[in-house]
């Protein structure tokens, strides 16, 4: 990546030799230019949030700022650009949704989200720390800026407007207003199940913001949780991008001998799993824990694998999460221990399952979904 200061060679997380997806977009090249440009003051406390994969912080890393991410992914992303362009450690500072944000911010740079929730989370958290001298530039892809993100910033921090499209980009420029009356975070959100759904019928799921599906059970959980396997006896159950952990949740109310390991490359969907676990009063054992899929977790030490994985990264439509969660399954199971998948009909996941595992189940369909058991022979 081209920027005013220098020339940036960043990859995505975990690096792919293959991955034809780049580290950076035209929203990032635009906000680096016109920084530099306007000449906009960066020797005060410099935070960038929704940094994709660290280009705006290793761009800026002189400057020493913060970066505020969802995403582990992310981080590691960042940690892996700041090393390769010799950036000391400590230099940015890498930090949550869940964190504390910086007591004071005087330059707020914010990669706009695909959640319109999450941003709406984000900025009622740093607005305390933004002053009326703070510039405030928001960035992103035309088709990601729409009037409703106008409206939060504009809402929670002061007046709004837009850049003209640079190459289908756009900034946003809010200008911040101390005397705004901001109101209240509607996060996290808590709300109850539906009956007829097995285990997890009439209990609680919390929400924090950026979660799927945050305000109600969407129609692919609740077609799985109509179909989990049975049975007990201790198993030891990965809830594999776990999202608001209600699938781990079923299982740990349908068995509480089990060991429920939690884990998503989000920190906000990791804390609503933890909270959601908690708010049923489950009892048993349970982990939460935030990383990339099954990395960390031994081979041959999981009885069943439990995922309904994305096939979206950020605005790309990619299989290549899928294929590495059902890969980390494969690897993590024990000889007899079983991957049940939920995933629309189109993407065809029983072929993967099939070319890994050597086996694919069909356990249950409708018009829309299908659930698929895999076997480790």
């Amino acid at each position: 990546m081209t920027t005013p200061w220098g020339e940036l060679a960043l990859t995505r997380f975990p690096e792919d030799p293959r991955d034809r997806l780049r580290a950076w977009d035209a929203s990032d090249e635009y906000l680096l230019r016109y920084l530099a440009q306007e000449g906009v003051p960066l020797s005060g406390t410099v935070v960038v949030v929704g940094d994709r994969w660290g280009a705006l912080v290793t761009a800026l890393a002189e400057h020493r700022p913060a970066q505020i991410t969802d995403s582990h992914l992310t981080q590691e992303a960042t940690r892996a650009n700041l090393a390769r362009h010799g950036v000391e450690p400590g230099a940015v500072r890498l930090l949550t949704t869940q964190d504390p944000p910086p007591g004071r911010v005087d330059v707020l740079l914010v990669r706009v989200p695909k959640s319109l929730a999450l941003l709406e989370d984000q900025l009622l958290r740093l607005a305390p720390a933004v002053h009326a001298g703070t510039v405030v530039v928001g960035t992103g892809m035309v088709k990601e800026i729409h009037t409703s993100t106008l409206r939060l910033f504009e809402r929670i921090l002061g007046p709004t407007r837009t850049s003209l499209a640079e190459k289908k980009a756009r900034l946003i420029f809010c200008t911040p207003d101390p005397a705004l009356e901001r109101p209240g975070s509607p996060w996290p959100y808590v709300y109850t199940l539906p009956d007829g759904i097995g285990p997890a019928s009439g209990r609680t799921v919390v929400n924090h913001a950026g979660v799927f599906c945050a305000d109600r059970l969407d129609i692919g959980t609740r077609f799985f949780l109509e179909h989990l396997p049975g049975g007990g006896g201790g198993r030891r159950v990965v809830d594999l991008g776990c999202g608001n952990g209600v699938v781990g949740t079923a299982v740990a109310l349908a068995d509480p001998a089990a060991e429920v390991l939690f884990v998503d490359e989000s920190f906000q969907a990791v804390a609503s799993a933890e909270a959601t676990y908690k708010a049923n009063g489950v009892p048993g054992h349970a982990e939460f824990r935030v990383g990339d899929g099954l990395a960390g977790v031994p081979a041959d030490s999981v009885d069943l694998v439990l995922n309904n994985p994305p096939f979206h990264s950020h605005q790309a439509t990619t299989d290549a999460t899928a294929w590495r969660m059902f890969t980390g399954a494969r690897r993590a199971l024990r000889p007899g221990g079983e991957l049940w998948v939920i995933g629309n009909r189109h993407l065809g996941y029983h072929v993967k399952l099939r070319k890994l595992f050597g086996n694919s189940r069909l356990v249950a369909s409708d018009p829309k979904f299908v659930v698929l058991k895999a076997v480790k022979r």
